[in-house]
């Protein structure tokens, strides 16, 4: 149960300045009024649970509860709860509002998740939160669409102790507000398509080099999948754990495995 007017650190992976860093710190002030907002200096899209190992970590103060961080979603968190933050660490940790979703296999790799992931290993409550966009012809990202859900989603999440393994991470459609059909908690899906590739190209000295991107191909998810609840504008509540551990194959390596080591 998350306390009356809780301590809430906020951060993302798409740096300080971030639109959608603006519309959790909106979220997160109907909820309290002891916001500390702890986010990367520069974008950290892609960075997944990475930490800054062999570099230092510096720290910039902006106003009294607002400081960025060198480094990546995972040491933003770290440091606020750490360093940053006096006298006692925070009741809930916010990650996002990503620009874009994540979902399926994006979670393994986003900073948003990450952020969210630190903070529950840290034995804080966390919730990722993302705005998807890119479904629709148009280009607009609807940020009013977390914006209006956020705050009375995590209200309802207040009333639910999850495990302390878990966050809970939430995408809201590519559409407005009104648009928006129902909430849906869902599994983590997994697409058919290949999304991600390298595209060749050459500077002006004739040198080769690549830029990762993707392709927007839609798969086919099932029913009860994050992709497919984003897929039919609804929002997706998922909860995540660290463990990715193979039940079945751990039974199956287990008989086949087990015991002495084979030595031939």
């Amino acid at each position: 149960m998350i306390p009356e007017n809780p301590r809430i650190l906020l951060t993302n992976d798409d740096g300080i300045r971030a639109h959608g860093l603006k519309s959790l710190e909106k979220i997160a002030r109907e909820l309290s009024d002891d916001i500390w907002i702890v986010a990367p200096h520069e974008e950290q899209s892609g960075a997944g649970r990475s930490l800054t190992l062999h570099d230092p970590l510096r720290v910039r103060q902006w106003d009294e509860k607002r400081f960025s961080v060198t480094g990546t979603p995972t040491d933003c968190v770290l440091m606020g709860v750490q360093d940053i933050i006096p006298d006692r660490q925070p009741d809930l940790v916010l990650s996002g509002v990503n620009r874009g979703q994540n979902i399926a296999e994006d979670v393994t790799f986003s900073g948003t998740v990450a952020g969210a992931m630190q903070g529950m290993q840290l034995g804080i409550p966390s919730v990722a939160m993302s705005q998807a966009y890119g479904f629709q012809v148009d280009s607009t990202i609807h940020w009013e669409t977390a914006e209006t859900y956020g705050a009375p989603i995590l209200r309802r999440l207040f009333d639910l102790k999850w495990p302390d393994d878990v966050l809970i991470n939430v995408n809201f459609p590519d559409c407005p507000p009104d648009a928006v059909s129902e909430i849906e908690v869902t599994r983590q899906g997994r697409r058919d398509q290949h999304i991600l590739h390298a595209q060749k190209r050459t500077d002006p000295r004739g040198v080769d080099y690549y830029w990762l991107g993707f392709h927007g191909k839609l798969s086919n998810p099932p029913q009860g999948v994050d992709l497919k609840a984003i897929y039919d504008g609804k929002i997706s509540v998922t909860p995540l754990h660290m463990d990715l551990t193979h039940g079945e194959t751990l039974g199956n390596l287990k008989r086949m495995l087990g015991g002495v080591p084979p030595k031939s």
